[in-house]
């Protein structure tokens, strides 16, 4: 029988995997933009019916809600980079300083992962010989020294996710008639969240249907606590 060669995605699988992660947080990203958004017109929608305070209050909402995700994810993804660099920056001096060290522990972490004695050592050698840093990063960290997080790109693609979302509710609360505008916006919400679980479930490799319950089923309570908090201040003159 001869030898099977991997497939392009099998020998990509990392940057697969990467790819994955993006989306999902696209995802996740445009359905909190929907949600908080949703959230903030229907519940002004609640106290008042004036079209020029609701476009205010979900321009607002979106503008604030898209910047701090965006700042929320450059801080945590800043971080994450830091600890990277310092982690390779480690490993680079104990390299220096201790190699013999540093190759029985590479042998050692291959062994683990359930290769023989001897062939971890070979390998170990040859990885070293190549690019000791290189092997040491992805090995024993985790890390690919090529492709450290870009604290930028989370941001951007935090911004653009959110943004996205939060159009929808801006948009169906604004456009119809008075009348119509709270439904329209109901309605849409629970299809664009339906669409966001599925689509989260999916990359996730989970069960849609429980995904699009809780998803909608969060988003209709979000729109139904705001309305009636906003109905209750109208109605007290608020």
């Amino acid at each position: 029988m001869g030898v099977t060669e991997p497939t392009h995605d099998e020998a990509h699988g990392g940057a697969l995997g990467a790819r994955l992660n993006w989306l999902r947080a696209a995802v996740l990203g445009a359905n909190d933009g929907i949600v908080s958004t949703a959230g903030l017109v229907v519940g002004v929608a609640g106290a008042t019916a004036d079209r020029a305070t609701l476009f205010t209050a979900g321009l607002a909402g979106l503008l604030a809600g898209s910047m701090s995700m965006a700042a929320g994810e450059y801080v945590s993804v800043s971080t994450q980079r830091d600890s990277e660099k310092a982690a390779l920056a480690l490993e680079k001096r104990e390299l220096r300083e201790q190699p013999e060290a540093e190759l029985e522990e590479l042998t050692q972490l291959l062994a683990e992962r359930g290769l023989t004695r001897e062939v971890a050592r070979e390998a170990a050698v040859q990885l070293t010989e190549r690019d000791a840093l290189r092997a040491h990063a992805r090995v024993e960290l985790g890390i690919d020294p090529d492709e450290l997080t870009n604290p930028w790109h989370a941001a951007w693609a935090s911004f653009l996710a959110f943004t996205v979302g939060a159009l929808l509710p801006l948009l169906a609360i604004v456009l119809p008639p008075a009348d119509w505008r709270v439904p329209v916006t109901v309605v849409s919400v629970l299809a664009a969240l339906t669409l966001t679980g599925w689509s989260s479930a999916r990359l996730g490799a989970a069960r849609p249907g429980e995904a699009m319950l809780r998803n909608v089923a969060g988003g209709a309570l979000a729109m139904g606590v705001t309305y009636a908090a906003g109905a209750l201040l109208g109605a007290a003159g608020v």
